[in-house]
């Protein structure tokens, strides 16, 4: 655990659980070991940050704070699992016992107020001091746990998971098991299938399951253009660069076509998307990738391990669809790519080199799209505008420049996030193929379509020219 630059107590915290004899890496662990690799200092942010407040019925002095983190570990070999080479090769070594590192940093104030504030703060700051380092998987837990103390009590658990181990539907079921754990001492249930028993069943009964996803990855990239968007210029320094838009107008609008079209609004997004990287590199199929969870495969929904792995989403708009149409082709196709999105990184490069196609160890060159909002469709009829008070509502649309990266995965990433003002559209894109003025048209193209789709279907080509053809039609 990297050291603390706040007043704080070390202490350890003892385990015991059932030995596991060594497995191998997951299939998800295997393609985000190989992605961390090509990442180097960004693995980072590979981490899994989380502030679980403790329940104010339950006990919360430190040592009974400590037993439930202990029990937490003991029951779950997941958490006591490294990552070593054994007889040549990287496996999963689950330790029986052991001892857990745990950092208390102390915060204290006078009122109730004024604490309650101060230790969210505080849990916060500790969170992202926790992540800054990257895990020594060989030598390190996978996670990381600090506590903070208020007097006599213990505020807030922090917790850091390594992505390596645990994906985010793994995070979800450890929190509630410790929120159970903080308030009753037990958990009634038993733990879920740990990463060594998904493993061991991937040697197995999951073969078949992944013979059918490599083979539907190569027809699906075969069909692909070289590239999701034209070459524009030389590259900057650095060569990614991340842009981010905020609107409300988007918000409202993805709410109402979704609604409008009897779709979910991640699918409208995902339509929106395809539909303005088809417009912009003149290509009839585009590539999207995204993420699935996997948990949808038998005895898989409480596991904790690592299992969401990318998902490949062919787009196909010949015959020139509506965006009706379109999002109706999006929704199977992503059906389509959910299906086949549990499969041995392995067995896939192998078929990728067979087929003669490139299988990317740098940079992929179609586009990631990752939805991470907490609530996308909760109470979808909630709000009645009208157009006019959507399009109004653009006028308040912000696009920012942020970070800024010399390596990535993606030559293009769009994210969907959460914002306090609206929906959050971000593209990390490489600057030879999206430059920051590019960037800014691209996000705005999106919400622009949006907002369109809100109240009607659109025909095809569902936006104005492109960036290169406007500047050619100004001459």
């Amino acid at each position: 655990m990297p050291p603390s630059p706040m007043e704080h107590t070390r202490l350890g915290v003892w385990f015991a659980g059932a030995p596991a004899p060594p497995a191998p890496l997951t299939w998800g662990q295997q393609a985000l070991w190989a992605a961390i690799r090509r990442r180097g200092r960004e693995q980072a942010l590979m981490s899994l940050r989380r502030v679980v407040a403790t329940p104010r019925r339950g006990p919360t002095d430190l040592a009974n704070v400590l037993r439930a983190i202990g029990a937490l570990v003991g029951r779950n070999s997941s958490l006591r699992t490294r990552i070593q080479v054994v007889d040549g090769d990287l496996c999963q070594v689950v330790a029986a016992a052991g001892e857990l590192p745990v950092l208390v940093a102390e915060a204290a104030s006078e009122d109730d107020a004024t604490v309650r504030h101060d230790t969210a703060a505080v849990a916060a700051k500790v969170a992202d001091h926790l992540a800054d380092t990257p895990f020594d998987h060989s030598r390190e837990w996978p996670q990381r746990v600090a506590l903070v103390r208020v007097g006599d009590r213990i505020s807030h658990v922090v917790v850091v998971f390594s992505h390596v181990t645990v994906d985010f539907e793994a995070v979800e079921t450890l929190l509630r098991q410790l929120r159970l754990l903080l308030l009753r001492g037990a958990v009634d249930t038993p733990a879920g299938p740990q990463s060594v028993d998904v493993a061991r069943r991937e040697r197995d009964v999951d073969r078949r399951r992944s013979t059918r996803a490599v083979a539907y990855w190569v027809r699906g990239f075969a069909r692909l253009p070289p590239q999701t968007l034209p070459w524009v210029a030389p590259p900057a320094t650095p060569r990614f660069r991340r842009t981010v838009l905020v609107s409300q107008a988007a918000a409202t609008a993805v709410r109402l076509a979704a609604a409008r079209c009897r779709a979910t609004s991640s699918t409208v997004l995902v339509a929106a998307i395809a539909a303005v990287l088809s417009r912009w590199s003149g290509t009839d199929v585009c590539g999207l990738h995204s993420m699935a969870n996997n948990r949808a495969v038998d005895g898989y929904a409480d596991a904790i391990a690592k299992l969401n792995q990318v998902g490949l989403v062919v787009v196909d708009s010949t015959g020139r669809p509506s965006f009706d149409d379109l999002l109706r082709r999006v929704w199977r196709a992503a059906l389509e790519a959910y299906r086949h999105s549990y499969y041995d990184p392995t067995e896939l490069r192998r078929a990728f080199e067979a087929a003669g196609l490139p299988y990317e160890d740098a940079v992929s060159p179609h586009c990631f799209v990752n939805d991470v909002r907490l609530a996308a469709d909760t109470d979808p009829f909630a709000r009645t505008v009208d157009e006019a008070q959507v399009r109004a509502a653009m006028a308040g649309t912000s696009v920012t420049p942020a970070e800024s990266l010399d390596h990535f995965t993606w030559r293009l990433r769009v994210e969907i996030t959460d914002q306090a003002r609206g929906l959050g559209i971000a593209v990390t894109g490489d600057t030879s193929h999206l430059p920051p003025p590019y960037a800014e048209r691209f996000l705005r193209d999106i919400e622009r379509l949006l907002v369109e789709a809100a109240f009607r279907d659109l025909p095809w080509p569902w936006l104005p020219c492109p960036p290169e053809e406007e500047q050619v039609a100004r001459g």
